[in-house]
């Protein structure tokens, strides 16, 4: 039997919360530790950064919009 639900984790929605919160939390906590230092120390941050101070510093989405592309470490 397969079984596909797009909302799966609202059937269960504490247990969602505490696993989301448990792998996003070390992020956050280091975002607010390092502010923008953050991305020039992690590379995981880095590349989850789409915009920095109204710069596109993702250049899938730049591409994919036809926006002009900033380097995140110029944008930094």
């Amino acid at each position: 039997v397969h079984y596909c639900v797009a909302n799966m984790p609202g059937a269960v929605p504490r247990t969602s919360t505490e696993a989301l919160t448990a792998a996003t939390l070390p992020y956050v906590l280091r975002l607010a530790d390092l502010g923008l230092d953050a991305l020039r120390e992690d590379a995981t941050l880095a590349a989850g950064a789409s915009t920095i101070h109204g710069k596109l510093v993702s250049r899938p989405v730049a591409e994919a919009q036809g926006l002009p592309y900033t380097p995140l470490e110029q944008a930094l």
